[in-house]
């Protein structure tokens, strides 16, 4: 269920924090699965239904216990299913089995907090950077350093993440606090293949990658532009495509996975960008068509929803490509997976409803859109009656306390003014 324009002060959310909520990342793997880190050193999972919340959503699916201090960082695997890291501002980074609640890896490696963490193609590598300076390629499965190197000079937040093909993009600072950007071989991080001055602002650039067009969309906080950039194999490798302008800075942006994007337009990226007034601003980019028929050249095969391999087979050291779906028919959700039945753990993440297989087998009333949405409107009408009545309760009690007083006052010692007067009598 999409919402459009404004919402309802009173609107349902997912709010079962203690502290101000940090980060969040959607399942690849799952689109009803979020999870959610916080100032409150807790990690949560939660499951959206598939109509959306009709109430305040308090008790997530699981809660992953093990950081001292705030969870800044969370982000899922790409194709092992219910493996999530997290990282907080202990400096620790742990790798979990979210379906049985289990912390897999413990990585102690770095020595200050973790600005950023992006795994490779197929998961099979972790890349991280941090406040010391240093980008790092590290053994997932091991917590084991491969290579590392000084990413950018300058002090502020650096960014990196992993190209499809093993090639490394970072953003940071220089010495003297100009944005840059660099592309690396993974061995020979200390050796940038490209290094690029950008401008002077101060806001931390985002990278936002896209493996099937193998664009590179740059977004800073507190930038009201958005540019993208081609990589190619032939020198000089990156290419500044243009420059998407707004009126509005920005705080934060997100995109959406390529199977959300509407192939009958051309629609090639989708970006969700919250701006200063607290608006959720759509963004799209599309690349103009004459023709209707299905472009094949902007659309390759892309990552789908499902998972490549289980948690368990990734820790036995099994690391496989994420499967691809084609778009040719526009995506299509899958339908309803038959519960799993596991005797040694229940998956708490499974597409079903998360029962055991006999409960999942028996036949679940379907409701509708518009019930959901007559319900919500009900309970919003009620609410609104409810608080009309409050104030109508409270000004009938002031008028009340008011009226006693003035009798108080106007009693045996009064003045007489605001006395009740005589009633006439029909006697002579």
């Amino acid at each position: 269920m999409i919402i459009a324009g404004r919402i309802a002060a009173d609107h349902p959310l997912v709010g079962g924090h203690k502290g101000p909520v940090l980060d969040i990342a959607f399942c690849p793997h799952n689109d009803n699965v979020i999870a959610s880190g916080s100032e409150d050193c807790v990690v949560k999972v939660w499951h959206i239904p598939d109509h959306g919340l009709v109430k305040t959503l308090t008790e997530p699916i699981v809660d992953l216990l093990y950081h001292q201090r705030r969870v800044g960082l969370v982000l899922w695997h790409p194709t092992a299913l219910n493996v999530l890291l997290t990282a907080g501002s202990d400096n620790q980074v742990v790798i979990w089995n979210v379906g049985t609640g289990e912390a897999l890896v413990h990585i102690d490696c770095h020595p200050d907090i973790i600005y950023s963490a992006c795994f490779n193609w197929d998961g099979s590598q972790l890349l991280t950077t941090c406040k010391d300076k240093k980008i790092r390629i590290i053994n997932p499965r091991t917590g084991v350093i491969e290579s590392d190197a000084v990413c950018h000079e300058g002090s502020k937040a650096t960014r990196a993440i992993f190209l499809r093909h093993g090639l490394v993009f970072t953003t940071g600072f220089s010495k003297m606090s100009e944005r840059q950007y660099s592309l690396r071989t993974p061995d020979m991080l200390s050796e940038p293949i490209v290094m690029v001055e950008l401008d002077t602002s101060n806001g931390v650039m985002f990278p936002l990658y896209d493996a099937d067009t193998n664009l590179i969309y740059l977004c800073g906080k507190g930038d009201s532009v958005i540019r993208y950039f081609e990589i190619t194999p032939e020198p000089p490798f990156v290419h500044y495509i243009n420059t998407f302008q707004t009126p509005d800075p920005q705080r934060g942006i997100g995109m959406m996975p390529k199977r959300g994007c509407d192939v009958s337009i051309c629609e090639i990226s989708r970006f969700y960008r919250l701006t200063n007034s607290g608006l959720c601003q759509v963004i799209t980019m599309t690349v103009p068509r004459k023709s209707e028929l299905f472009q094949e050249d902007l659309y390759p095969d892309t990552i789908g929803d499902s998972s490549a391999c289980t948690a368990e087979e990734w820790m036995e050291g099994k690391d496989v490509d994420p499967i691809l779906i084609s778009l040719k028919d526009g995506y299509k959700p899958p339908e309803a997976k038959i519960s799993i039945s596991v005797n040694r753990r229940r998956n708490v993440l499974d597409k079903g409803s998360g029962k055991s297989s006999k409960e999942a087998a028996k036949p679940q009333p379907e409701v509708s859109d518009k019930t959901l949405q007559d319900f919500a409107d009900e309970i919003r009408k009620l609410k609104a009656m409810i608080v009309k009545h409050e104030n109508r309760i409270r000004a009938l009690e002031a008028e009340v306390a008011l009226s006693k007083s003035n009798v108080d006052e106007d009693g045996p010692g009064g003045d007489g003014l605001n006395a009740v007067p005589p009633m006439a009598s029909d006697e002579v």
